[in-house]
């Protein structure tokens, strides 16, 4: 038998009644009732409610002891009255009535409380915290992170897939974040870099005959912040397999996500098959490439309607003469809504550094006409073909913009969040799934002009490749891909260009040369020329997979052992100065700033 224990703090029911047991654990809440102190054992599996007698000889010595200290406790096992029954805690049905007690570890005066689950300073929470973690809600956000991982690698080795290791010390990348560099004591000068995704080397494990790979990979960025990422790593759910199209990809994943969000949530999923939206598509109706499907607002597409002879809304018409678009989103039934919520809506976008959103609410009488600040400014049959466009009926409301692209396709999409929030029109016990594909393979920087990868560099372009016309490369879309859900992109993935002299062309429209890219591709290049298989992936990220199953919206809140937003570890002090030697070793010296 344990020394320290014969049973957990969550396992005990009314079938031990009557058993002498041992339970150790931390104290987690008191009550004394002067002839009676009740305290909540804790572990890691529950609580048990104990309670000991004043006429106890250990009594007074149990009484002073400070929440958090570990106790062992033997005691026996008793019935709850009926009116003191816990229906919250497994253990809820039986107390134990302490015979004697341990204490195994003393505790020092609490930096934030323990029981309790409230908001507390970020500094506070990551300085302690191997504190912050007992906490219940954390705590168990920790153990679904387990849960899950461990059920990925069962599903996936089901699917046929086989785990490896790629390495962790690597070559720079020249493409994406800034790398993590690690400088090599044995080759003075040369620096190892940490891998931002093992993108490279699960392609060569394809090349390399395996067919289908996956891992559970840290990755590593020197990057800013986010609520969604943490500043440094973060891990994927790295996929890549052999001889595959874009479907094939998508049926594997589909079916791995619908057994995640089946098996550790209750919320429905609202797509069995998840829907494709094209990336034009998507940043025409919803503003964005990361969509939240469970509201059913949509953006229209309104420029036309300001080249009629019958639109008198002079300051949009000017605007759209000189190259601006207008869009709009049309709010169902809101003849009832008062002034105050248009007003609101219209300063929030005020708020967003946009110019505000005009609107008007569809009216009829003997004909169509607007009602709000700009509805005078439409015709009858301008409204008409609004409605026709839109499919809006008498009673919708409209709210235009106007303006550049990208910054109508923000403010919209913005607008899009921020009045299916206020209307209520989302329904947050579902998840809505969806896939955004062809991407361009190009974009335009609109500062420097310059050509660049829109995406991910070694990805197949689409059709006929001997036919592939380079000449307009904006027009090039590839077999790239997006997986959402809930407005979160939870990966990228693609198909990837096995084909060394299409790679060749496909990286001098991005400004590299043929012996640029053998030299920072060197690996991938010779592995290509030896008989590569079509291949494609994708690697959605365990993290927002954990924070979308918890309904956390801060990455905190489902990782163990965080960073503040200044990529410090403020438990272990990290970064830290490293001494002279260590520097001399690497052939380093340190230049301080000014």
């Amino acid at each position: 038998m344990n020394k320290y224990r014969s049973h957990t703090c969550g396992e005990l029911t009314i079938k031990d009644k009557n058993k002498t047991i041992s339970l150790s654990g931390w104290i987690n809440k008191k009550r004394d009732h002067g002839n009676l102190l009740f305290l909540d054992l804790r572990d890691n599996y529950g609580i048990t409610q104990c309670l000991i007698e004043n006429s106890h000889p250990q009594f007074k010595e149990l009484e002073k002891l400070s929440l958090e200290t570990v106790i062992k406790v033997d005691g026996k096992v008793s019935e709850r009255s009926k009116d003191t029954v816990n229906k919250e805690l497994n253990t809820g049905e039986i107390e134990i009535s302490v015979i004697s007690y341990k204490i195994l570890g003393h505790t020092k005066e609490l930096p934030l409380p323990v029981f309790s689950d409230q908001e507390y300073a970020e500094e506070i929470r990551l300085k302690y915290r191997f504190l912050d973690l007992r906490r219940k809600k954390i705590h168990q956000n920790i153990i679904l992170r387990s849960k899950v991982i461990s059920f990925i690698r069962s599903e996936m080795e089901k699917l046929g897939f086989l785990e490896f290791q790629t390495p962790i010390l690597t070559s720079s990348s020249p493409e994406g974040a800034r790398d993590f560099l690690v400088p090599s004591r044995l080759n003075p000068g040369k620096f190892y870099a940490l891998p931002q995704a093992p993108q490279q080397f699960k392609q060569l494990v394809m090349m390399s005959g395996f067919d289908r790979y996956f891992q559970i990979a840290p990755c590593f960025r020197d990057e800013d912040a986010r609520a969604d990422r943490s500043p440094g790593e973060f891990y994927q759910l790295d996929i890549e397999m052999s001889f595959v199209e874009q479907e094939n990809v998508f049926e594997v994943v589909e079916t791995l996500m619908k057994k995640i969000f089946k098996k550790f949530s209750n919320k429905k999923i609202i797509y069995e098959s998840f829907p494709k939206i094209t990336y034009s598509e998507a940043m025409l109706k919803y503003g964005t490439d990361k969509p939240d499907l469970r509201n059913p607002l949509i953006i229209n597409e309104f420029t036309e309607i300001f080249k009629r002879e019958d639109v008198s809304f002079e300051i949009f018409k000017k605007l759209v003469k000189s190259g601006s678009i207008v869009r709009g989103i049309i709010v169902k039934n809101t003849k009832d809504k008062p002034r105050s919520f248009f007003d609101g809506i219209d300063k929030w976008a005020k708020e967003q550094g946009a110019s505000g959103l005009a609107y008007f609410t569809i009216e009829k009488d003997s004909l169509l006409k607007g009602k709000g600040p700009v509805g005078k400014f439409f015709s009858s049959e301008s409204i008409e073909k609004i409605m026709e466009i839109s499919k809006a009926n008498v009673g919708d409301s409209v709210f235009l913009a106007c303006g550049k692209k990208n910054e109508i396709e923000k403010i919209l999409s913005q607008a899009r969040d921020k009045i299916g929030d206020e209307l209520k029109l989302i329904n947050h016990n579902t998840y809505a799934f969806c896939w955004i594909i062809d991407y361009p393979m190009f974009e335009k920087d609109e500062n420097t002009k310059k050509i660049n990868f829109s995406h991910n560099p070694f990805s197949m372009p689409q059709g006929e490749l001997k036919n592939l016309d380079i000449s307009n490369p904006l027009e090039i879309k590839a077999y790239q891909y997006d997986i959402v859900c809930n407005g979160v992109e939870l990966s990228s993935g693609a198909i990837r260009n096995h084909i060394p002299e299409l790679m060749y062309k496909l990286f001098s429209i991005a400004g590299y040369s043929k012996e640029e890219v053998d030299k920072k591709f060197s690996g991938m290049i010779n592995a290509l020329s030896y008989g590569a298989p079509p291949h494609g992936g994708i690697a959605p990220g365990i993290d927002r997979i954990i924070m979308l199953l918890a309904g956390e919206k801060n990455i905190r809140e489902i990782t163990m052992f965080p960073m503040n937003q200044n990529a410090q570890d403020l438990m272990m002090n990290a970064p830290s100065e490293v001494s002279e030697d260590q520097l001399k070793e690497l052939n380093l010296s340190v230049k301080k700033k000014k």
